[in-house]
């Protein structure tokens, strides 16, 4: 494959895993809207600990949705691993998230239901960067090219498989035999 080949493949690859880590965010920016909503208008709670219980929900919410679908060919191996980095970078972005939010209200009075709502969506807004890059980065890793099975078809990782295999049993050295002397 040529090098533009490799680039658009690339970049097609890219593009499909920023909209579906944009489909899963926009579930998560529903639920975290949603219940920060709820618990700021049912509840005696102040804004931002309010925010920050629903941008938790919202946090698992999202947790499911990329395990399960925009990262479901990642690798696999040490979940104990990736849900705790997973954690810690979605704590860094609920800061950033927060921050925002906490910033505005507590430093420019800005705390109708309106500005609250606004300065909590440009903060998720901010935060999905960071965490677009750190999920993608750190917590989902890409596996090996050579072991990615969906970007490859059928046949041909069978027959790469096939090649691995025989690679691994022949020796390394060939030696051979002493001539029949007669």
């Amino acid at each position: 494959m040529s090098e533009r080949g490799a680039l658009r493949a690339r970049l097609d690859l890219l593009a499909r895993e920023v909209a579906k880590f944009g489909a899963v965010g926009a579930v998560g920016l529903l639920v975290n809207i949603a219940v920060f909503n709820l618990l700021r208008h049912t509840t005696d709670l102040q804004v931002v600990r309010a925010s920050v219980l629903a941008t938790f929900v919202a946090i698992l919410c999202n947790y499911v949705g990329f395990r399960y679908w925009t990262y479901r060919d990642r690798d696999k191996t040490g979940r104990t691993r990736e849900l705790t980095l997973f954690l810690l970078f979605s704590a860094a972005g609920a800061v950033i998230e927060n921050g925002v939010l906490y910033l505005a209200t507590y430093g420019f009075d800005w705390n109708s239901p309106v500005q609250s709502n606004v300065f909590k969506i440009l903060g998720i807004g901010i935060a999905t960067l960071f965490r677009f890059w750190s999920y993608r980065t750190w917590v989902f890793k890409a596996l090996p090219a050579e072991v990615r099975p969906a970007e490859t078809p059928p046949a041909e990782e069978a027959t790469r498989s096939a090649e691995r295999f025989l690679e691994q049993r022949r020796p390394a050295e060939t030696v051979e035999p002493d001539p029949v002397r007669h």
